[in-house]
């Protein structure tokens, strides 16, 4: 019969199969959608010909069966053989020989974390680099949506690196610490620390992190952005700054959010987003696959609607107290169950050796994959109810009919393809598909009046 260790090691074992072969399924139903899918949806017909379908189509085949290969190599083959073997306990030991031979203290388990925290993630960085690359330089290539060279994303990949470096380390020496130091209450005081972290990285991200990585430049003065101000004075909204970020040096795809937790606030738009990139026609910068490309100034007001609803209806607040209460959970499980022996035997490392930071890992990772599995599910369906909101809030606004423009036309540059599996699209999507969102949105204006869109001044 197994040990403890074993069938601790077996149940992680059997659990992340399981999990990956239900994906595996639901891809292979979202495939057979798009080998059957041949016709344009009717509700589409108008805007979407043939030829753009088509292309739609292919972009969803190509990404289906990279996400199946990609899935079979990581989550099966290379996850199962690193519990089998004890990778994370190799790179542990590995971890402390090294720190004997750069200075460190090897009987310190900060010092020791640490250096183990930054093998982890460059191992990481490097497993995950083909796939990056493949999927940027061949996938999207292929498709018309990369822009990147292959200099600007070294530079991308070395930047992200750094940071994430000079962000994990210092935050895993503290979380190492407040465990040893914190007592039998430790996970409260564990539970303050990344909360107070997490909001202060929410804070100073846009304003110090993400200039790092993309150049942003204010909006310019004309109709939009006095529109712009105008719907933000309607709801209320404390708007401070407008900005474009030059996203179209990394990708084709087009996006709009907010920034700001307290106080004033600031909207951020993709240049993807704007018709020519929110550039004169005649600008030498425009290729010729650019012209043309983005939303009207009311199909823009019509997204920006959508995300001052979700301000307006709490649902980042909402999102931001749900995440605390799961790192409360998540915390709480890791102080009932860090000291158990057979979960550190189990991935390899000796009788009695039980390293703060691995236990973390491996309860967070795997212990709890079931739990973070079904909170993931249901994650996604609460996602999926505020989006309905928003889009409802949007409506009410007097923006119905061009928020489903603009999301119609966000489909079309976005290769999106209109049809999906019930069941995959159900787990896989945090947003409704846009022919729900589109129904949806002919059942909020059936039978109401249009309400009057707010004026800029």
């Amino acid at each position: 019969m197994w040990d403890a260790s074993e069938r601790t090691l077996y149940s992680m074992i059997a659990f992340l199969f399981i999990e990956t072969l239900l994906e595996l399924y639901l891809t292979m139903r979202q495939i057979r959608v798009y080998k059957q899918s041949k016709t344009v949806p009717k509700e589409l017909k108008h805007v979407m010909n043939d030829v753009t379908f088509e292309k739609a189509r292919v972009y969803g085949l190509d990404k289906a069966y990279y996400d199946i290969f990609k899935m079979i190599l990581c989550d099966i083959v290379i996850l199962q053989l690193e519990l089998y073997f004890g990778f994370m306990a190799i790179v542990w030991t590995r971890s402390v020989e090294i720190s004997t031979n750069i200075g460190l203290n090897p009987k310190s388990e900060i010092h020791v974390g640490c250096l183990f925290a930054l093998l982890l993630n460059a191992i990481g960085v490097l497993k995950d680099m083909p796939f990056k690359i493949y999927g940027t330089f061949v996938l999207e290539e292929k498709h018309g949506f990369n822009k990147q060279t292959a200099g600007f994303f070294v530079k991308d990949q070395i930047k992200a690196f750094l940071v994430s470096q000079t962000l994990t380390i210092p935050i895993a020496a503290v979380f190492i610490y407040i465990v040893q130091i914190g007592g039998q209450l430790f996970f409260v005081w564990l539970w303050a620390f990344v909360a107070v972290v997490t909001l202060v990285l929410i804070t100073i991200y846009p304003v110090y992190i993400a200039p790092i990585f993309d150049k942003f430049r204010p909006l310019e003065d004309g109709e939009l952005k006095q529109s712009i101000h105008a719907l933000a004075d309607s709801v209320k909204f404390p708007l401070g700054q407008l900005f474009v970020v030059e996203g179209s040096k990394r990708s084709a795809h087009s996006n709009a959010y907010f920034t700001g937790l307290f106080g004033v606030k600031r909207i951020v738009l993709f240049d993807t987003l704007l018709v020519n990139k929110g550039l004169p026609e005649d600008d030498p910068s425009l290729t010729e696959s650019d012209k043309g490309k983005g939303c009207k100034n009311e199909e823009v007001l019509a997204v920006l609607a959508h995300e001052l609803g979700h301000w307006k209806l709490g649902h980042v607040s909402k999102n931001i107290v749900i995440v605390q209460v799961q790192m409360f959970l998540i915390f709480l499980a890791f102080s009932q169950l860090f000291t158990y022996g057979p979960l550190y035997e189990a991935i390899g490392l000796p009788v009695g050796e039980k390293p703060i930071l691995i236990g973390f890992i491996v309860i967070m990772m795997y212990v709890l994959a079931p739990y973070n599995t079904m909170i993931s599910f249901a994650m996604t369906v609460i996602s999926r109810k505020f989006e309905y909101q928003a889009d409802a809030f949007a409506q009410e606004l007097g923006y119905a009919k061009d928020l489903g423009n603009a999301l119609v036309k966000l489909q079309l540059d976005n290769l999106g393809f209109p049809v999906y599996d019930w069941m995959y699209s159900a787990w896989n999507h945090s947003h409704p598909t846009v022919l729900q969102r589109l129904d949806r949105l002919k059942s909020y204006t059936q039978g109401k009046e249009q309400p009057h869109k707010p004026k800029s001044q």
